[in-house]
């Protein structure tokens, strides 16, 4: 019974918290251009049993972490090289502005961590936390921190502990996969053999949907994240069954359905029933996107001629037009903050992404630039980042990029190509 608890269950407690410096603290911009990076030292994590002994292990934690936090875009890990690994290094001499020390603890039973972020100049502790639990929850321990730091420079909390989706072809066929941040745990979803495409998180992250098509139609199923025989159908119409996109309760999805020969796009409840037709017959109608707030979608049509982004007012039905620039533009996805609306667009014969607001006056902005495409972008939980594919020759890999366009980085490398990445939070 114990140990089911540990594999179940990992506990988290506050050590200390810098009351004295709590209301001194200016939050930074993870996006602003003007922002330095935060240079921050984390040495190996020391084992308690043998603090005199650098071990392997303590190096795995800490390079865990560092890469966790340099995944937001606003650290720059010192190399533990640089100053001999110790924990009592001059860190002002090397230039760091923070130091993370932590400790940890083996036993038949798990794994007990003791973490504290520093502060250079001050000298003063900011945080300090110690998390208890099997060593298989050793990186969900590292993400929380890192989540944790990131709350503590920015008032918002980080994206370590969030889930990627992406569509691979790296055992032979077009299979779905879902990964933490950092790749370390690729999973395999979908073991249909055939093509599968355009993943989509349900609100909260335990549900996925995907489009198959190894029963001869392109037909959209429902998986659940947490009991991997729990897929089924949710819409076998004729024709397309494609790319859901789900209101922020989860209850709720529109997809384009071609049942009647054009494709339109469709309001149907969580198991599949249309609840109302969307469009009728005016072009080519796909890839809808639920704004935050509920009220509003957007979506791609050829209505104009060419492929264009569109959005709707659900109560309504008011269509508006919000791109006018670029051969083509298609894939919308609306950002968690409802600020902003990615997608891709055709320019110079490469796919770019761009934003924009979600409205035709204002003025889009190019993210990526370059050769190659970039295609099917998905925001970040926390709207500061967007995922895209990136295709060069017959390579596709999955790649992340600030929203100002910097910071532009593969996210991981398995072999064969990903593709429709896709990006959800968690619920704790």
């Amino acid at each position: 019974m114990k140990s089911l608890l540990f594999i179940v269950l990992f506990l988290v407690s506050s050590l200390f918290s810098s009351t004295a410096n709590a209301n001194n603290i200016t939050y930074l911009d993870i996006t602003s251009s003007n922002t330095r990076s935060i240079n921050i030292a984390i040495p190996w994590f020391v084992n308690d049993a043998q603090p005199a002994s650098l071990q392997v292990y303590g190096q795995k934690l800490a390079d865990t972490l560092g890469r966790a936090l340099k995944f937001h875009g606003i650290f720059s890990i010192i190399p533990p090289e640089e100053y001999g690994r110790i924990r009592n290094a001059n860190w002002k001499s090397k230039g760091a502005d923070f130091v993370v020390l932590g400790n940890y603890n083996l036993s038949p039973q798990g794994i007990q961590m003791e973490i504290r972020l520093l502060d250079v100049a001050g000298g003063d502790m900011l945080m300090g936390k110690r998390y208890k639990g099997s060593r298989n929850h050793e990186q969900k321990m590292l993400y929380k921190f890192t989540d944790a730091v990131i709350k503590e420079m920015t008032g918002e909390s980080g994206i370590a502990a969030s889930k990627i989706a992406f569509v691979s072809d790296k055992n032979g066929f077009k299979e779905v996969y879902t990964t933490d941040i950092l790749g370390n745990t690729i999973k395999q979803i979908t073991r249909h053999k055939n093509l599968v495409v355009s993943p989509r998180f349900l609100p909260g992250g335990r549900y996925l949907t995907y489009t198959s098509y190894h029963s001869g139609n392109q037909n959209l199923y429902i998986t659940d994240l947490n009991q991997s025989k729990t897929t089924r159908p949710i819409s076998r119409r004729k024709g397309m069954n494609l790319a859901p996109a789900w209101s922020p309760d989860g209850q709720r999805m529109i997809l384009t359905l071609s049942k009647d020969g054009n494709p339109d796009l469709f309001m149907c409840n969580r198991k599949g029933k249309i609840i109302k037709q969307l469009t009728r017959r005016s072009g080519i109608n796909v890839s809808p996107s639920w704004s935050p707030d509920g009220k509003q979608i957007a979506f791609v049509s050829d209505r104009s001629g060419r492929p264009q982004i569109y959005t709707m007012q659900l109560d309504s039905g008011k269509v508006q037009r919000i791109t006018f620039k670029g051969q083509e533009n298609a894939e919308p996805s609306w950002s968690p903050k409802g600020n902003l609306i990615a997608y891709s667009s055709l320019i110079n014969n490469f796919y770019q992404i761009f934003t924009t607001a979600p409205r035709p006056t204002n003025s889009p902005r190019q993210i990526t630039t370059g050769a190659g495409h970039h295609e099917s972008p998905a925001w970040s939980p926390d709207g500061k980042q967007i995922l895209f594919s990136y295709r060069s020759g017959r390579s596709q890999k999955i790649y992340a990029i600030l929203k100002d366009g910097n910071y532009m980085r593969q996210l991981f490398d398995i072999k064969g190509n990903q593709t429709y990445p896709q990006w959800t939070s968690i619920k704790k």
